[in-house]
């Protein structure tokens, strides 16, 4: 029997990042399922069942944080390795990273991804992730 392709929730608002990355892990046997902002990906959440989710932490109706957190929060999620994609430390100088989001929200996320992305850094991440936390 075959083995499922694992499914990627990508919450951004920025459609060219859907489009790089759908071209960065489609071919690797990923399934991407989109979302443009934050309320919209905590519905997708519930109804695709994402084994790992890429969040932007700028996004209208909720932002990555708040998505972050809700999804924490959760016991059906709470297991969901994620991914925080930005663009904060390139546009303002200040460094952002998985601890200082720790810091800031009570929670690490498995990892966090500058933007741009490395399409190499990124699929290294998401297979990382997906053995090291398998979902049941």
């Amino acid at each position: 029997m075959a083995t499922p392709c694992k499914k990627v929730l990508l919450a951004d608002d920025d459609l060219d990042v859907h489009a790089f990355v759908r071209a960065a892990l489609e071919d690797d046997g990923y399934e991407l399922v989109t979302a443009t902002d934050g309320a919209a990906a905590l519905d997708l959440v519930k109804t695709e069942k994402p084994d790992i989710a890429l969040l932007d932490v700028q996004m209208p109706a909720k932002d990555g944080f708040e998505v972050f957190a809700e999804l924490r929060r959760d016991e059906a999620t709470r297991t969901i390795p994620i991914i925080m994609l930005t663009g904060v430390t390139a546009r303002t100088g200040i460094p952002f990273d998985a601890q200082a989001m720790g810091e800031f929200l009570g929670d690490e996320p498995e990892a966090y991804i500058e933007k741009p992305i490395d399409p190499e850094a990124l699929r290294a991440t998401v297979s990382e992730l997906l053995k090291t936390h398998p979902t049941a």
